[in-house]
């Protein structure tokens, strides 16, 4: 009698894809692994060397040719969503190993809400306000700036893709003024969306509100540098939900105790799971959360109906 296979699931953080979809009949024809820590080094070859099929939740475990050979009974992987950076397609080409990925859902959407979720929180001062609140008390003792409000502001967008599209929409219904730039951005794209398409340094020197919306490639690594950081406004909210690589993360908290910008709110980081003792979760003008953008319940139904199909397919040797 042959062996089952073995399916491995890595990165399973939110401990959704088993809930969100029914895995009874692939689990009676294959033996199935989901990992929700991260696994490097060791861990991780201990768990390739056994694998014949990979599901790997968004780009959280990366694999390059090299810890891919160390898979040698692989057959098979599947990644959720439509971009995979980390993984050497590449190599798994040479080796004729087929991949298959999934649908979206709408993360687009969610990872707008998550965007204006950290500008309200930030610029409301909404963490202070509520640890006030838990405390027993109402108002500071201290007299502190109050909350600002976003109405007649600038928001900048660094990026005009369809993230900063729906970012920018937010901005206009708030009575915000949106600014735009991109590498490749004209002032006919940004027109077509309400917004006014500047120079790089424009938009830093004059916004409220600078958001990221751009895949790093090539010049638009660690774009935010501290060169630029020290041009924008004293009041300056730098917000984050695209890729930490857009910002010199090392250089972010300097930038911070020289005030510019004034606060920085982050969904995305160089390292993830950020370590419990990283100096940016406790700075006060640093709003951070663990990389929730795109996460949300329909877009992980989304995940697991569609890795669910692929591995049912491929146990059925369907193509």
């Amino acid at each position: 009698m042959a062996a089952r296979p073995r399916i491995t699931v890595l990165g399973d953080y939110e401990r959704a894809l088993a809930r969100l979809a029914d895995w009874s009949a692939i689990q009676a024809q294959a033996e199935v692994s989901f990992h929700h820590d991260p696994l490097r080094g060791d861990a991780l070859a201990a768990v390739l060397q056994g694998t014949d099929v990979l599901v790997l939740v968004r780009d959280r475990t990366p694999l390059d040719a090299a810890t891919l050979a160390i898979a040698s009974r692989l057959r098979l992987v599947v990644y959720t969503g439509t971009r995979n950076n980390t993984l050497d397609t590449e190599a798994l080409r040479a080796r004729g190993i087929p991949v298959a990925n999934t649908h979206w859902g709408p993360s687009k959407e969610s990872t707008c809400e998550m965007t204006w979720t950290l500008i309200l929180a930030a610029v409301r001062q909404l963490e202070a306000q509520m640890a006030t609140m838990r405390a027993g008390g109402w108002r500071s003792t201290d007299s502190l700036a109050l909350p600002g409000v976003l109405h007649g502001q600038r928001l900048g967008l660094v990026g005009l893709g369809e993230i900063g599209k729906r970012v920018a929409r937010v901005g206009q219904a708030f009575g915000m003024e949106v600014v735009t730039w991109s590498p490749h951005m004209t002032p006919e794209r940004a027109a077509a969306e309400g917004a006014t398409a500047v120079s790089l340094d424009e938009l830093l020197q004059t916004s409220r509100v600078v958001s990221l919306h751009l895949v790093p490639a090539g010049e638009t690594r660690q774009l935010i540098n501290a060169e630029r950081m020290a041009r924008m406004r004293p009041d300056a909210i730098l917000v984050n939900t695209s890729r930490a690589a857009l910002v010199d993360m090392d250089a972010l908290p300097r930038a911070l105790d020289q005030g510019r910008p004034a606060l920085a709110a982050l969904d995305v980081f160089d390292t993830e799971p950020v370590p419990p003792d990283h100096p940016l979760r406790r700075r006060r003008d640093v709003v951070v959360t663990p990389h929730m953008g795109f996460v949300c319940e329909p877009v992980f139904a989304t995940f697991a109906q569609g890795v669910t199909e692929a591995l049912t397919g491929w146990l059925a040797g369907q193509p």
